[in-house]
């Protein structure tokens, strides 16, 4: 089981396409609120709209909220600012990939604190960063390319 963790998201398109991986997956969904948009967004459901029905969605009042609710779980924070490649992780199995804001990413705290669980997806140094929902679906196929993409055709 794979486990994709959006930390405040902002913009519902990506939300609405990141449903959509996590559906055709099986990866469950966990979302941290303050959300920038409303559930019931024309654009997130456009974006997701034939998936959201087959979603494992999970809603978190607050950071500390999301932590309580999954205490012993293995958090990876992905960051520009991350100290290992995506590719050099061996995630385990129940991973919680947690990804930050549009347009700050992670808390920098946050990823600092957990800097050896910190990280990043390579790309030029000249550029700020990937969509959102692109670097979630890397990530997620990486994880199911590590279990030979255990349950899925």
């Amino acid at each position: 089981m794979i486990n994709i963790v959006l930390y405040s998201p902002e913009i519902p398109q990506n939300t609405g396409n990141i449903s959509r991986t996590c559906a055709v997956t099986g990866a469950r969904l966990h979302i941290i609120k303050p959300i920038g948009f409303e559930i019931s967004d024309r654009t997130l459901k456009r974006a997701g709209l034939d998936y959201w029905d087959k979603l494992d969605v999970t809603y978190y009042e607050n950071y500390e909220d999301f932590l309580r609710q999954n205490e012993n779980a293995e958090f990876f924070f992905f960051s520009a600012h991350g100290k290992n490649s995506y590719a050099e992780i061996d995630y385990p199995d129940n991973a919680f990939l947690i990804f930050g804001r549009e347009s700050v990413g992670l808390p920098r705290e946050l990823v600092e604190a957990n800097i050896d669980r910190s990280v990043r997806i390579p790309m030029r140094k000249t550029l700020r960063c990937l969509n959102l929902s692109n670097s979630v679906a890397i990530a997620v196929y990486e994880v199911l390319r590590q279990n030979d993409f255990s349950g899925l055709e």
